[in-house]
């Protein structure tokens, strides 16, 4: 975070100050950690008696650590310090009981109280974040705080707060405090309390916001007419892909588009937000479990590199996709391709084309927006460090043959570029080879350092295999930085030393389907998580469950049971021999003869948008359709139906 006044930063795990209950207050200039002190991405994590309070030094750390020294209780994990404002209780450490939480505006009637949260929106100097402080001190002009990650500067002598904000008490009696940052806003204070006099009433929004609903546009000839941009590479080759202008396979399909609310929308955009850091959580968790590891079938002589990878590179996950189920029933979450992932032309892209032209004015694209957070993404990344001009920056887009993985390719790379980053398109490896000094050179004789990639990790990992004929020793014992006789293979490029490949290694482990069991062991009931095991349970049996293989990719191989019926749908594919876990039965929302699944995106780990995607069947594959999806106003949605004749 910046500051007002830019003063000079301490050095990242400084002590700025102890506050009131003997709470240390620490620097979290990032700039400044030290690698040796700071190894990896685990020693980030700050615990207080064996107890995760969140990542060094930042602002929910604190309030958490603060909470727990001081009271005895915590909060419950946030993806972002704005959403403590709608949190409704707090855990007792001792013996796991729950006290409520209130939520008061700003300029409410109950004034704020030392030990109370101070929580800021997010935007501005806050940017997707918010913010979360503790409140020390409050007086009728001012009121005093503690917090991370704002500013990095040592306490005056004698201090012990981090800074005062000015307040006011109007004639009614109600407490308003003024930020001290003209961009940024404060939302309000949350305080442990019975009473809930003057708070704000924190009501589950109506199940039927979360429908999806079917629209149909007049069919006044659009489909005749061309309505993408073939002088444009990605979408020439999209119009290549699809053998015509248009959305969705089917002709009927051509005039329709669904609908989904506001607070659906927000909700999604909490749930990508909060799944990616339990994720990451449950990634931490199995990379420190050797036991665990061995479940995602890996060959062991990738450990070491999936370990590097994971420890050197904190925040350099560009994007991701979630699959979701939305309805009236809840939003659940089937798995995260956090790898390898499609689908991000046509939602940012493609189908806010097609609603300009077939006059669909109704809400705006679930995709608003995608390109600029991809854009923002690569302009953070380590690509986009240092002088750009220099070849040595260059940034090779690796893909194969596939038309769809072009125009996936051709897009990326326009954010890539718009970033700042060179960037280059290679299909295949046909025409790569060995330098002297034994790096990857592409046909043009370019070093290659830098990858963004469509292919899958277990691509990859598919070629070792076969190489050492899945022989278990030879997998262990395998060398991946050897320089061969024969051109470089595909896996020759992605490991080896010196390359930094976007979507990194580690993403082999949250996109293996075997972190779905270790998410719901470490995140019991959460509310976004299906139920799911490594084992067949009685449970499972019971309610109806799915087997996926861990490792399988564009809805191959999976079979969905019920309880009663028993085998209702299975896909086929090359997965077959794949290990499998067992997850809760959770149908698809079926909508005016469609099964629809809505994907949202992560972009640096937040959420970048949404799409749909429908199929006639239980389960959507690489086949299956992507129909435009608009968001529109809760009121909208409410007070029309499905409207398909």
């Amino acid at each position: 975070m910046k500051s007002e006044t830019q003063p000079i930063a301490s050095k990242f795990g400084t002590l700025l100050g102890v506050a009131s209950g003997d709470v240390p207050v620490y620097s979290s200039h990032y700039p400044s950690a030290d690698d040796n002190e700071l190894p990896n991405r685990h020693a980030y994590r700050s615990y207080v008696d064996g107890i995760f309070m969140g990542y060094k030094w930042q602002c929910v750390e604190l309030a958490r650590r603060w909470l727990y020294i001081n009271k005895g209780y915590i909060f419950d994990d946030v993806a972002m310090a704005y959403e403590i404002f709608n949190l409704q209780s707090v855990r007792v450490i001792a013996d796991n009981s729950r006290l409520p939480l209130k939520s008061f505006r700003n300029g409410s009637l109950r004034h704020p109280e030392p030990g109370a949260l101070l929580i800021w929106s997010e935007g501005g100097e806050f940017e997707v974040t918010g913010h979360v402080a503790v409140i020390t001190e409050v007086t009728p002009t001012c009121l005093r705080l503690i917090e991370q990650n704002v500013t990095h500067s040592v306490w005056q002598e004698g201090q012990q707060y981090s800074r005062e904000i000015p307040a006011r008490i109007t004639a009614d009696g109600s407490y308003w405090l003024r930020c001290s940052y003209g961009d940024a806003t404060i939302l309000g204070w949350v305080v442990q309390t019975d009473d809930d006099t003057y708070a704000e009433v924190i009501e589950p929004p109506k199940p039927e916001l979360y429908d999806l609903q079917l629209r149909q546009l007049a069919d006044k000839g659009q489909t005749s007419r061309a309505w993408l941009n073939i002088a444009n590479p990605d979408e020439e080759a999209y119009v290549a892909m699809m053998g015509s202008h248009k959305l969705g396979s089917r002709p009927e399909d051509q005039h329709r588009y669904f609908v989904q609310s506001e607070t659906a929308q927000r909700e999604l955009k909490r749930a990508t937000n909060e799944l990616h850091a339990l994720f990451m959580h449950a990634t931490d968790y199995v990379l420190q479990d050797d036991a665990l590891l061995e479940k995602f079938n890996i060959p062991a002589a990738l450990w070491p590199k999936i370990h590097q990878s994971w420890d050197n590179r904190r925040n350099q996950m560009i994007t991701g996709r979630f699959d979701f189920s939305v309805s009236g029933r809840g939003i659940k979450v089937y798995e995260y391709n956090c790898d390898s992932a499609s689908c991000y032309m046509e939602a940012g892209l493609v189908q806010e084309k097609w609603a300009n032209h077939f006059g669909c004015n109704e809400g705006e694209s679930s995709g608003e927006g995608l390109l600029e957070h991809l854009i923002e993404a690569w302009k953070a990344s380590d690509a986009a460090v240092g002088d750009n001009r220099d070849a040595k920056r260059l940034l090779h887009i690796m893909q194969d043959g596939d038309l769809e993985e072009t125009y996936h390719a051709l897009y990326m790379q326009k954010a890539i570029e718009q970033a700042g980053i060179p960037c280059k398109v290679i299909h295949g490896v046909k025409g790569l080879a060995w330098d002297a000094a034994g790096n990857v050179v592409d046909a043009d004789g370019m070093q290659i350092r830098w990858v963004w990639k469509t292919w899958a990790w277990e691509t990859a990992l598919d070629q070792i295999r076969a190489e050492c004929d899945d022989d278990a020793e030879r997998l262990r014992t395998y060398k991946t930085d050897q320089v061969r006789i024969a051109a470089p293979r595909l896996v020759d490029v992605l490991l080896r030393e010196g390359v930094m490949v976007y979507e990194p290694l580690w993403t082999l482990i949250p996109s293996n389907k075997a972190i779905l069991p270790v998410l719901w062991m470490l995140f019991p009931n959460h509310p976004y998580l299906l139920n799911s095991s490594f084992d067949l349970t009685e449970e499972l049996k019971t309610g109806g469950y799915v087997t996926k293989p861990i490792a399988g990719r564009c809805g191959f191989n999976i079979s969905l049971y019920d309880a009663d019926t028993g085998l209702l749908e299975e896909t086929q594919g090359r997965f077959s021999a794949q290990d499998q876990i067992y997850q809760e039965l959770w149908k698809l929302p079926e909508i005016a003869g469609y099964n629809g699944q809505v994907c949202t995106f992560s972009v640096a780990g937040h959420f970048g948008g949404s799409c749909l995607r429908v199929d006639p069947t239980l389960v959507i594959t690489k086949d299956s359709d992507l129909i435009a999806l608009r968001v529109v106003e809760d009121d909208a949605l409410l007070k029309t139906s499905t409207q398909v004749p």
